[in-house]
């Protein structure tokens, strides 16, 4: 894949930046049997925001919110896959809390490996452990990675009623518009591998025009090992898919580099989610 030397050294300026301790942390899990916290961490996080979101009854301002692209208005769409007819696959990854506790290596490893094989990622992050760890925010940028809203305190968010739904969506988009301006397009919820009626409009009204699912997951937070998640995202990938996985699994760490070289071997070409949807 050809690089230009601007690209270049935003990797050069990476790699080095990847080489900084950070302190140990969660990573993200979405299986919906995981750890996550219950519905009043949202209200006691200091969410209120919900009450004033754009579009609601209590708004004060349509004015767009913080963010590249994004409008209030009606229900989003959501998106499971690219263009069919374009060699080009986008691969995803959650970062957040795990139920287990787990060194930052482990996403610098998988940084640090997506900036070598010259890949874009898309990086969707839990708002509250972001703002917690935001010196990894410019080890996720300098490779040109992408960075998208995955909610504010990672709940089963189909368990929620519409104001909290409104509160973990605008929570992390707030954060995202702070720590990375030019960042957060896209949304996903936690905790569901589809969006609900209810999160559509949620997400919409607080200016997301887009929610992105996926078509490819290879249940990597299950950890059932690289070959695995290698077989299983080789089986279920198309042009236009979206692959799911996530930071924190050692598994899906020690996969990256082959499910990469397999998908340039089968003539795709893996992209951040905004170059997929262009």
């Amino acid at each position: 894949m050809p690089e230009s030397a601007d690209g270049r050294s935003s990797r050069r300026q990476f790699l080095s930046a990847a080489g900084t301790v950070v302190t140990a942390a969660g990573l993200a899990a979405c299986a919906t049997g995981g750890s996550n916290p219950p519905a009043s961490a949202s209200a006691s996080a200091g969410l209120s925001a919900a009450a004033a979101r754009p579009g609601s009854s209590g708004a004060a301002t349509t004015a767009a919110p913080p963010g590249p692209g994004l409008m209030p208005g009606g229900a989003a769409t959501a998106v499971a896959h690219g263009p069919r007819d374009r060699p080009q696959v986008a691969l995803t990854f959650h970062l957040g809390p795990h139920e287990a506790d787990q060194d930052l290596s482990l996403a610098h490893r998988l940084l640090t490996e997506a900036a070598e094989l010259l890949v874009s990622i898309t990086v969707f992050a839990v708002g509250q452990w972001l703002d917690e760890h935001r010196d990894l925010v410019p080890v996720i940028l300098a490779a040109g990675n992408e960075l998208a809203n995955h909610t504010y305190s990672h709940p089963v968010l189909t368990a929620l009623p519409a104001d909290l739904v409104a509160a973990e969506i605008i929570g992390c988009r707030d954060v995202l518009a702070r720590l990375a301006p030019a960042q957060g397009r896209y949304f996903r919820p936690s905790g569901t591998s589809t969006a609900t009626p209810l999160i559509l409009a949620e997400a919409g009204a607080a200016g997301y025009r887009t929610v992105v699912d996926f078509d490819v997951d290879p249940l990597d937070y299950t950890s059932p090992g690289a070959d695995a998640v290698v077989a299983r995202v080789r089986a279920g990938v198309r042009p236009g898919s979206i692959v799911s996985m996530h930071f924190g699994y050692p598994g899906t760490v020690t996969a990256f580099a082959r499910i990469v070289t397999n998908l340039r071997t089968a003539g795709l070409v893996p992209v951040s989610v905004r170059d997929l949807l262009v």
